[in-house]
């Protein structure tokens, strides 16, 4: 499908408390990956120019090569790269960063961060983007069998919400009773879990939980399915390219349209190195899908 003059504003927006989003987002997972720097700040200038208004990032996404070698000029921080990018920051742009794993060792034990692992990381959020607080933080955890409580560690970034460091909470990678647990804590205006059309589809009660609870539901790997952090997906079913050729659009951008047409309250953030990509990102958003075409994908 054409991408020329669509803009994320054509995907419709949410409300993420008391921000207004474009349901189109960008993730900046994969822009650290990129050797070329400069390419990844202009990616990221694209996409504000394309009308994206909610950047998705986390304290933990770096260039690889690990955080060990911080200091040596070898990683970049997703985070650096978007103050780089962007600051003086647009009034209406959202940043939405995680924290959680404990990336210095590289042992990703989200579910043993103390409350001080949790500052330290809110901490570094506000110094690499350059800012006094942070819009909004998502508690990233690892599940586990058994007691995999958020309890602690929301009201930890609670603490921090009403110390005036972040402004909104949200939860990643959880199921619908860490949901309940949490908003008997706080409010939780977001949910990020892997979702995609032809994959991570336990989640399907948690995004219907979400939308009668008016919490947006940002589903990450819709491009990407079981591949996950290897990048969008080339294995695309049946329906997904009989629905693209009637379309005239590529299959990445019919998964990226299913998302958004799973509820208003769904907001997509996919992420990419490459100009080209990324507009055709955000002409999904103007991809509309029949009945038919839902069905048949369904």
């Amino acid at each position: 499908m054409p991408t020329d003059e669509i803009t994320a504003a054509a995907a419709g927006s949410w409300t993420l408390g008391d921000r207004t989003v474009h349901r189109m987002g960008f993730g900046s997972m994969r822009i650290t990956a990129n050797p070329d720097r400069d390419l990844a700040v202009r990616v990221l200038r694209r996409a504000v120019a394309l009308g994206v208004n909610h950047i998705d990032t986390a304290a933990f996404y770096f260039s690889p090569g690990g955080p060990l070698r911080v200091g040596t000029g070898g990683v970049r921080y997703a985070t650096e790269l978007i103050r780089e990018a962007l600051h003086p920051y647009p009034d209406d742009l959202v940043i939405a960063t995680k924290v959680g794993p404990d990336y210095r060792t590289g042992a990703w034990s989200g579910e043993l961060t103390s409350p001080a692992d949790l500052r330290r990381q809110v901490e570094e959020n506000l110094r690499r983007l350059g800012r006094d607080h942070l819009d909004v933080v998502n508690l990233r955890i690892a599940r586990r069998p058994g007691d995999d409580s958020v309890a602690e560690r929301f009201a930890a970034l609670a603490e921090l919400r009403d110390a005036g460091l972040i402004r909104h909470l949200g939860l990643s990678n959880v199921r619908v009773d860490h949901l309940h647990e949490a908003q008997a804590i706080a409010p939780v205006v977001c949910v990020q879990n892997a979702y995609a059309v032809d994959a991570h589809r336990i989640s399907d009660d948690l995004l219907r939980v979400c939308g009668e609870r008016g919490v947006a539901f940002v589903p990450f790997f819709a491009l990407a399915g079981e591949r996950r952090e290897a990048g969008a997906t080339a294995e695309h079913d049946a329906a997904v390219r009989e629905v693209a050729r009637a379309h005239g659009a590529t299959p990445h951008q019919v998964r990226l349209a299913w998302t958004l047409h799973q509820g208003p309250h769904v907001l997509a953030i996919p992420g990419t190195g490459d100009p080209e990509h990324l507009a055709q990102n955000v002409a999904a958003g103007a991809l509309r899908l029949s009945p038919d075409d839902l069905a048949r994908l369904g």
